[in-house]
């Protein structure tokens, strides 16, 4: 177990969203499960910590509006709280570059002082409950998360470099490799196609979806969306579409809703759409309808029995997945098993039927993982999928991944964690 300072700049919006969603976001790839963080804030001139917690497993659940600012995220257990204390008294640990020592990157802790400081500092000023700051008003609420970066960096001069660098040696950047950005072939080629090249290579991939907690379906034609028909009662061509891939999640966390439902598209410009109008067409007129198909069969908005239809053949054609694979039935079967322990070996089928069910109707994201994507266009996305309402009247969620193919260049040391990417 390591221990780190989660430092949120200067945004007490964030600071609280840590603590009362019980989540830990991090701007770098730096932690593990088990770790224990300080949850620091910047008040004025002093960096506050009034909480901390355990890093529990990955999530990829950000309710933070910057959220695409946190590349790495985990949910938080055992949260404990304590009267604000500076954590300027690791100077008597750390020296003058304490904060490079200590905040940085939210580097694990290693120095036996600072440890004890920190453990002390907290002890001596521990609450039931978390302090509500009096003047919030007075304090920058929309932070920018790189704003610790900047504090803990902004010691460092030209004047200084040398002396930082032979006080904190890590505290410079070392390159593993350099790489070049190459295009995906299209989105389905079987050697330098996106979809097969990301399906294969999911979990290593997307480190916020852990294998023995969710399903992947990769087959893309097995669900289908329910055909519309015109007034004369024939099938309109195009409307029906099909998910490249269905994810199914495990949330023991959740009571409600332990189970939470994926459609997965994939879509690639490759080598072929290459001017902005091209991609702006095919966005505009394949990606968005498309991805408008899958959250419209779901929502309110459809027609009633075509929707029970269709939940009830999805969920039938998941559990016959599951069912088909005893490796995979296993896991499902322990995932029921943690939800009710005297549960019968006959009646989780059943018990999982149903909370698919349940999934389809309010807990139903959708996911698109593409080659390129602006920040603007996400939003427009999010925002169209976020108007499809479910029978519980919450959002139909969407999630987006921007996945590059990298070939390197220069392996330069095999220990580092950076690498420096070239885009042509």
């Amino acid at each position: 177990m390591g221990e780190r300072i989660l430092h949120c700049g200067t945004s007490l919006e964030n600071y609280y969203l840590c603590i009362n969603q019980q989540v830990a976001g991090f701007t770098k790839r730096v932690a593990n499960v088990n770790d224990r963080v300080y949850i620091v804030v910047k008040v004025g001139n002093k960096s506050l910590c009034g909480a901390r917690g355990k890093l529990k497993e990955p999530t990829d659940f950000r309710p933070w509006t910057d959220s695409d600012q946190y590349p790495q995220c985990f949910s938080l257990c055992e949260i404990e709280y304590c009267q604000p204390f500076d954590i300027s008294i690791l100077e008597k640990a750390g020296g003058k570059y304490w904060s490079l020592k200590y905040v940085q990157s939210a580097k694990t802790i290693t120095d036996e002082m600072a440890l004890q400081l920190l453990q002390t500092g907290f002890e001596q000023n521990r609450t039931n409950e978390l302090l509500q700051f009096e003047h919030p008003s007075t304090i920058n609420g929309n932070g920018n998360p790189s704003d610790a970066e900047e504090w803990s960096t902004d010691a460092v001069t030209e004047e200084n470099y040398q002396e930082v660098l032979n006080t904190v040696p890590d505290v410079k950047i070392n390159i593993t490799s350099t790489y070049v950005t190459v295009k995906f072939e299209n989105e389905t080629d079987k050697i330098k196609g996106l979809e097969p090249l990301v399906n294969a290579n999911f979990y290593h991939l997307f480190d916020d979806f852990s294998e023995h907690r969710s399903v992947l379906i990769p087959q893309n034609r097995m669900f289908m969306t329910a055909p519309k028909k015109d007034a004369n009662n024939k099938m309109i061509a195009g409307i029906s579409g099909y998910p490249d891939a269905v994810l199914v999640r495990f949330i023991p966390d959740d009571k409600t809703m332990p189970i939470q439902v994926n459609l997965i598209e994939y879509e690639c410009y490759g080598r072929y759409k290459k001017t902005r109008l091209e991609k702006f067409e095919h966005l505009n007129g394949h990606i968005i309808p498309q991805l408008m198909r899958f959250a419209s069969t779901f929502s309110i908005a459809t027609d009633t029995k075509i929707r029970e239809d269709t939940i009830h053949i999805w969920s039938e054609k998941i559990i016959k997945y599951i069912n088909e694979d005893d490796s995979i039935m296993s896991k499902v079967a322990t995932w029921m098993h943690e939800l009710d322990p005297e549960i019968k070996e006959q009646t989780i089928s059943y018990k999982l039927h149903g909370l698919l069910d349940r999934a389809f109707r309010s807990n139903l994201r959708i996911i698109l993982i593409i080659d390129e994507l602006t920040s603007e266009q996400n939003e427009t996305i999010k925002n169209i999928i976020n108007s499809f309402k479910l029978e519980n009247k919450k959002n139909t969620d969407f999630l987006s991944f921007v996945v590059k193919l990298q070939q390197k260049i220069d392996l330069l040391n095999n220990t580092e964690e950076y690498a420096l990417s070239l885009q042509k």
